[in-house]
């Protein structure tokens, strides 16, 4: 059993199958120290549940962080994102024109804008 705290910087380079291994060790040995506090064991048991906690967290994040990037390379040129790939934002930005929607003129606005275009004033200058 590791004992040890897991490094985040070790995990990056293991594939899925080193992780899912590791996840199960560390699962495992979580178990067997809180079997052995309901026991009666030392306190410094609750130090090590703590640590293995945070490296199964560790793990899972690791896992779940390479698992996503590969999604994201998979649907790179699709025409459709997942919900939970796209971009979260806010509700109101999620739902606002695009800029090419907005700079859409209509074919009426057009021929207004050609035939009554913006009048241009001079102002004569107080000296």
């Amino acid at each position: 059993m590791s004992t040890t705290k897991v490094k985040a910087a070790q995990l990056w380079g293991k594939n899925k199958d080193d992780l899912k291994k590791q996840l199960v060790d560390l699962k495992a040995e979580l178990a067997s120290l809180r079997t052995q506090k309901v026991a009666g064991g030392a306190n410094s048991k609750l130090t090590k549940i703590h640590d293995l906690r945070k490296s199964v967290a560790r793990v899972l994040t690791v896992i779940n962080a390479t698992q996503r990037a590969q999604l994201r390379l998979f649907y790179k040129n699709k025409k459709y994102l997942p919900l939970d790939l796209r971009v979260k934002k806010t509700r109101a930005m999620r739902r606002r024109l695009t800029k090419h929607e907005a700079s859409l003129v209509s074919e009426k606005q057009k021929k207004r804008q050609m035939h009554f275009p913006q009048r241009k004033f001079a102002v004569k200058a107080e000296a």
